[in-house]
């Protein structure tokens, strides 16, 4: 064959070095240009690590069996000989920046799992090693286990006037072009536009929490914690006032606590994680079938609530009480408790709605707010409970009965006592703080709240506020008071939904999209209601137009749903469905191992290949 010639830059030679051309045949595989590269540079040093990129189609040939007639090279490419592994600057949650060596020639998903893997097991991993309380590879020098520390100790809350130079994000919309930064899953870094020596940020994206368990996870669950924090800092999550004071007060405890533990995080028995953290008072009702009947007439006969429809936000119409009982996953209202024996006046089914809840301890405000699917968009529908107990009960139940439980679920109870905790740390202790106070003159409270909070009250009135809260958390173990701080922030309505503007097929407005672990919620822009919500549960299938750049989605009951994207590419709105599906697939009773390749299967689309 004819022989022809192809110029390839070499990095390791400078940025002014001219290319080397090398004389080549078509047939000539991938290894044997590099092998002749290395011949003619005259470098005595280790190639292994070096690839080729091919500059113009932007990808990295390396399948060096393969011929350049197979990779379709001519003359006319340029190619760059250049290392796979690069300096990348890494910013975790804490704020702090990792300098650290990173592929960048393998999809990003694996990049991210190298990289997790080196600053112990931050993600989806296997168990590590332990070694005097760190994993093994943190132990080989005096220098790593600095680094560990730097990982896995809380930081100090931030000085106000540092939370008042972030970027809060004032809209849904703010928060939707937050996240078209994403990276994409299937491509590497280069093909991506990343330099060496850039920097990147390392965050949690999908929010399901996976088998967290403290004695292993400790770096992974301090960066939670911080992403959590800065969360509620910079309001990139609402909450309530009383809730804002009680995360001030388990920010400034876990602050003292962290101070005063020099191991770190101690290992609780009680919470192994997120999840057994809420099922460890699960009372078990398998094989007590008359037990399960009674608690349910009891909760039936027992319970009554106020009520009112709000169809729309400003409909102003006063509550009306109303008799109200539970069955399997519905509840139905009747006008008295005499004419429950009859035909209700309406029956709804809570399964798939959404639950959220509106309380002030301190104005013994106790409100579920519910979001029902209906055909034509969202029905919303509050109770009013009487009491602290009666809420509990009512929340639980609409908690398990949204997702698909009756109340004879055996976590109906240790539901209840979750909902009971929380609402203990919010009551205040009047009087209680005085002692607390003169000892903690130098608690700087609007280090622990968002800059709303700043402007609205001074630091001495929002000290007695989070001194109350802090005496309900005050005995809470280091470990402990994180956990309770990421059980919170979960509780919040909005936890978990990350958002994206869109055009869906056949309307002439923009609107947001809400995804979450569990379902896609269409938002009015305008007024920011809900008009729809559908669960991945009732998915059929989904895809992506690449050419039009739409993705389509058809559900249960023959409802179709397209839209194009307008903050973000479609390629990642395609990753959080996907990824969110493929989370659901793993369980602690599986394999440790990741399934990258259903991964990719399920996030990737054509482009990934």
């Amino acid at each position: 064959m004819a022989s022809w010639d192809l110029s390839v830059t070499v990095e390791d030679l400078g940025p002014d070095a001219p290319p080397v051309t090398l004389s080549v045949t078509s047939d000539l595989h991938v290894g044997g240009v590099i092998l002749k590269l290395v011949e003619k540079t005259q470098i005595n040093r280790d190639w292994s690590d070096h690839g080729l990129w091919w500059d113009q189609k932007q990808r990295w040939l390396l399948r060096t069996p393969w011929s350049l007639e197979k990779y379709g090279i001519h003359a006319d490419a340029r190619l760059v000989f250049m290392p796979q592994h690069k300096a990348l600057r890494v910013g975790l949650p804490s704020g702090k920046t990792l300098r650290l060596q990173a592929s960048f020639s393998t999809p990003v998903f694996q990049t991210v799992m190298a990289i997790c893997r080196m600053i112990s097991e931050f993600d989806l991993l296997s168990r590590p090693c332990l070694y005097n309380g760190m994993p093994a590879h943190f132990a080989d020098s005096a220098n790593m286990e600095v680094i560990y520390k730097m990982l896995s100790v809380t930081q100090p809350p931030p000085a106000p006037e540092a939370i008042a130079k972030q970027y809060r994000p004032a809209s849904v919309v703010d928060k939707a072009h937050i996240n078209g930064r994403w990276l994409d899953s299937s491509r590497c870094l280069l093909q991506q536009g990343i330099q060496e020596n850039d920097r990147l940020w390392l965050r949690f994206k999908y929010y399901t929490l996976y088998d967290i368990e403290p004695k292993y996870d400790v770096v992974r669950l301090t960066q939670l914690y911080e992403q959590a924090r800065w969360a509620v800092l910079l309001e990139d999550i609402d909450c309530t006032e009383e809730e804002m004071m009680l995360f001030g007060a388990l920010q400034y405890h876990i602050n003292k606590a962290a101070q005063s533990e020099p191991q770190v995080l101690s290992t609780s028995t009680a919470m192994d994680d997120l999840e057994s953290a809420l099922q460890s008072l699960e009372v078990k009702m398998e094989g007590e079938g008359s037990s399960a009947s009674e608690l349910l007439v009891r909760l039936s006969e027992l319970i009554k609530a106020f009520i009112h429809f709000r169809p729309k936000k400003l409909t102003l119409k006063g509550y009306k009480q109303y008799w109200f009982k539970f069955q399997d996953t519905s509840i139905s209202y009747f006008k008295s408790k005499e004419e429950s024996i009859g035909e209700p006046i309406q029956h709804i089914n809570l399964k798939g709605c959404e639950v959220a809840p509106d309380v002030n301890m301190a104005a013994q405000k106790f409100l579920i707010r519910l979001l029902i699917p209906a055909p034509e968009g969202m029905n919303e529908l509050y109770l009013r409970c009487e009491n602290e107990q009666q809420y509990a009960q009512w929340m639980a139940g609409c908690r398990l009965a949204s997702k698909g439980k009756s109340l004879a679920d055996s976590s109906f109870q240790s539901e209840i006592q979750s909902i009971r905790s929380f609402l203990a740390m919010q009551k205040t202790n009047s009087g209680s703080h005085g002692n607390a106070a003169a000892g903690d003159e130098s608690i700087n409270t609007h280090s622990l709240v968002s800059p709303r909070y700043h402007k609205k009250y001074k630091a001495k009135q929002l000290t007695p506020r989070i001194l109350d809260a802090y005496q309900n958390v005050a005995q809470l173990s280091l470990t402990d008071a994180i956990m309770r701080f990421l059980q919170i922030w979960q509780a919040l309505p909005d936890f978990g939904l990350s958002y994206v503007v869109v055009r869906f097929k056949g309307s002439r407005k923009d609107e947001v999209l809400g995804i979450a672990p569990n379902r896609l919620i269409r938002i009015d822009l305008g007024v920011g209601d809900v008009v729809k919500t559908w669960r991945y549960n009732n998915m059929k299938q989904w895809n992506v137009n690449w050419d039009i750049r739409q993705v389509a989605i058809e559900f249960e009951g023959n409802v179709n749903i397209a839209f194009s994207c307008v903050t973000a590419d479609c390629k990642i709105v395609h990753e959080f469905i996907g990824g969110y599906i493929f989370m659901s697939t793993r369980s602690r009773e599986k394999s440790d191992t990741l399934n990258e390749e259903l991964f990719h299967k399920l996030t990737g689309g054509h482009e990934a290949l």
